[in-house]
C-alpha cells in the first residue's frame, strides 16, 4: 500500500501519515478518538494531524455550536489517498479469493468482521 501510495503521487507522506488512513477513515473525528484508533498519544497525533494540514491532506473545523471544539477531517487530497489504500486493499482481497476460493475467503471475511464487532464492543464499553 505504501509504495501504491506513492506512485499515485503522494510522495509527501511518510509511514507515520499513513496510519491516520486506517479504517474508518478520520471524517468528522475528534483528534483524542483519532490518537486512540492508531495508538498514539494525542500530543503526538496533534502534530501529525498540524503536518498533514501543512500538506493538504487534513483539515480541523469548528463543530456547529461546539465552541473552540474543532473536528479532523479529509481534504479531496485525503480523500483521494484512501481511495488508493482501498483500491489496493480491494486487490489483495481479490488475490486472497483467488488462492483459497471463495467461499473460504467468505467464512475468512465473515470471521474478521465478528472479531472486529467484539472489538468495538469492547471499545464502547469503555
Amino acid at each position: 500500500m505504501h509504495e501504491a501510495v506513492r506512485v499515485a503521487g503522494f510522495t509527501d507522506l511518510q509511514d507515520p501519515h499513513l496510519s491516520v488512513f486506517s479504517y474508518p477513515l478520520p471524517d468528522g473525528v475528534r483528534p483524542s478518538a483519532l490518537a486512540h484508533r492508531i495508538g498514539m498519544s494525542r500530543q503526538a497525533t496533534n502534530y501529525l494531524i498540524t503536518q498533514m494540514e501543512a500538506l493538504g491532506y487534513l483539515e480541523r473545523r469548528a463543530t456547529e455550536g461546539g465552541g473552540e471544539r474543532r473536528l479532523v477531517h479529509l481534504t479531496e487530497r485525503g480523500w483521494q489517498v484512501g481511495e488508493v489504500i482501498f483500491a489496493c486493499l480491494r486487490d489483495l482481497q481479490a488475490e486472497w479469493a483467488e488462492a483459497i476460493g471463495p467461499e473460504r475467503f467468505d467464512d475468512f471475511m465473515d470471521v474478521l468482521r465478528r472479531l472486529a464487532a467484539d472489538e468495538q464492543q469492547v471499545l464502547s464499553s469503555q
